[in-house]
């Protein structure tokens, strides 16, 4: 290892780490987790070889951070900004970090949805740096050589894993699903304060079906067809094997798989290693949580909801399944419980013995007698459903721009007074309707989130925010609860408890200006609520295997990393890693 860390001080807060460093001079430099350019010290110039290689005069990190978010407003296109801020990251990660704290609001856009995936789908044309781990199928009984490389002895804790099949809703984006590992882990540190040398995004590029890809001379990637079946299963069986024995204390998320294969992997490797897919359960414990939010403006109670979801995907399954685990939990039958909630794909209203494509929506459709008792069939469409089921909460998934119409919304409006509308499709330009038309079609009394940033409506004399239901209040807070209690099971349990802690921080005065969820520069807050709740739940349910001793908060304290410079100290040229 480069650094070993020897003592904290302080509180949460302000605490300064001492650090040992073996690096010097232009390598210590080039070291992104190390370097802290012109703010290195006269002193720590000399005693690690630096003199003469940076100018004169050293500066405080406040200093560097109003120069380069000074920097980066000079750029009003997103994606340069977002080549910016990821050149940043590459040569100082604190740096990077504290820029990304300090205006967390106006730098998530560019770093997460919707810029990110901008940046996915012209990853090989402003490609700069490696950052992260590609698996390629050529890497077959060398994985655990390749993982051991990157990591070069660092403690890696948290993986964020895609196989790059199913970004955001744009689809099959070959090896630049890597844009959308790396912001997923920057919202895990600037979020929940995970240490950056903890993390490690990886690419399972395993090949791309889309051929604009493989036929561009630029695109980086395996120019091969999509590998599937077993010979897809094995290297995953190599990869998932290979990180159990690097990273034994390694949790994974799994991001962007297609559905099917989502589960599939979901399954496959829960038992083998500290797992969850954030697109299913992340993804229905968002949505969980603005429903339970709207509750406290519309008095309904969740048992008396009647929901539609549109879009039969991933997360449609996620939001179904953690649905119906909060029915159940406040007493609805299952019968019940997985018939208060109608779910939908492109061919419609999805009822039992019916022909259905992918074999997890049996788990999501009618009986049919239960069809027919509102007058409904297998592939209803969305007009006849809401006409004939008349739900009080409708939520998109479908990555269908203008699937929820006019006619659709008024018809919704007219049967309930405060109806809950979340076109979470993103980025923005695929959401299922624009809030503003959402809040005018229901005469300024819907309450609505969306899955995308989205500016305030006026409607009347009132302004209405509208908040972004965003995944990443959830994910950092469940992650740092998994690494501090080393739980070895992500279970649905714990993300409901994450619902009920997001739900719960919402304030009055949120609630007041229209927001289902938190303001996002409130997410570090949130995200600390959210492990807290996991991991209490958590040691009840006796899933713990670390920390169980230390009062929660007092634990959570002890993982949090935070953006200011350690103090560093040479390290004993006769000491041993």
């Amino acid at each position: 290892m480069t650094v070993r860390e020897k003592q904290h001080s302080g509180n949460r807060r302000s605490r300064r780490r001492i650090v040992e460093v073996r690096l010097r001079g232009r390598d210590l430099l080039h070291d992104p987790l190390l370097n802290k350019g012109s703010a290195f010290t006269a002193e720590e110039r000399q005693a690690f070889g630096l003199e003469g290689l940076l100018p004169h005069r050293p500066i405080s990190m406040e200093q560097q951070a109003a120069r380069t978010w000074r920097n980066c407003g000079a750029y009003s296109d997103p994606l340069k900004k977002y080549v910016f801020l990821a050149s940043l990251q590459d040569r100082n990660e604190h740096l990077y970090f504290r820029l990304l704290r300090d205006h967390l609001v106006e730098l998530m856009p560019i770093v997460y949805t919707p810029t990110v995936g901008l940046a996915t789908q012209r990853f090989s044309h402003v490609f700069q740096r490696g950052r992260g781990l590609w698996i390629t199928p050529d890497m077959r009984g060398r994985i655990p050589q390749v993982l051991r490389n990157w990591a070069r002895g660092r403690d890696v804790r948290l993986l964020v894993v895609t196989d790059n099949e199913s970004i955001l809703g744009i689809g099959d984006q070959g090896a630049g699903g890597m844009a959308i590992a790396i912001g997923k882990l920057a919202l895990y540190t600037a979020g929940a304060g995970i240490d950056p040398a903890q993390v490690l995004p990886v690419s399972l590029d395993v090949g791309t079906d889309n051929e604009g890809l493989r036929s561009d001379p630029a695109y980086l990637g395996w120019p091969q067809p999509r590998l599937r079946g077993d010979a897809y299963l094995a290297l995953l069986d190599e990869f998932v094997a290979a990180v159990a024995e690097c990273f034994p204390a390694a949790m994974i998320q799994w991001e962007d798989f297609r559905k099917d294969n989502a589960l599939h992997v979901l399954d496959r490797y829960a038992d083998r290693l500290p797992s969850f897919n954030d697109d299913i359960q992340g993804t229905g414990a968002m949505a969980l949580a603005g429903i339970l939010s709207a509750a406290r403006v519309h008095g309904r109670s969740l048992a008396a909801e009647r929901i539609v979801i549109l879009g039969a995907g991933a997360a449609g399954l996620g939001i179904a399944r953690q649905l119906r685990a909060g029915l159940k939990a406040r007493g609805v039958a299952e019968r019940d419980a997985r018939h208060a909630i109608a779910a939908m794909d492109s061919r419609g209203l999805l009822v039992a013995g019916s022909e259905l494509r992918d074999g997890y929506k049996r788990e999501l459709a009618w009986d049919p007698d239960v069809a027919a008792q509102y007058g409904l069939a297998a592939g209803s469409d969305l007009a006849t459903v809401v006409r004939q089921f008349q739900p009080t909460v409708l939520i998109g998934t479908s990555g269908q721009p203008g699937a929820f119409s006019e006619a659709i919304v008024r018809d919704l409006a007219a049967r309930t007074e405060r109806p809950v509308i979340m076109p979470l499709s993103n980025p923005s330009a695929l959401a299922e309707a624009q809030p503003e038309d959402l809040i005018a079609w229901t005469d300024g009394r819907a309450l609505v989130s969306a899955g995308s940033p989205f500016p305030s409506v006026r409607w009347r004399d009132r302004e209405i925010a509208i908040g972004q239901g965003n995944n990443a209040f959830i994910f950092p807070g469940v992650g740092l609860a998994v690494l501090v209690g080393a739980i070895g099971c992500v279970s649905d349990e714990l993300f409901f408890a994450a619902a009920e802690a997001l739900a719960g921080a919402v304030t009055p005065q949120e609630l007041q200006r229209g927001l289902l969820y938190p303001g996002i520069q409130r997410m570090p807050d949130v995200a600390r609520a959210v492990a807290r709740a996991v991991l209490e739940r958590a040691r009840s349910l006796g899933l713990t295997r670390r920390n169980d001793e230390v009062p929660v908060d007092a634990a959570l304290d002890a993982a949090q990393w935070e953006p200011v410079y350690p103090v560093y100290v040479a390290a004993d040229p006769a000491s041993r890693d």
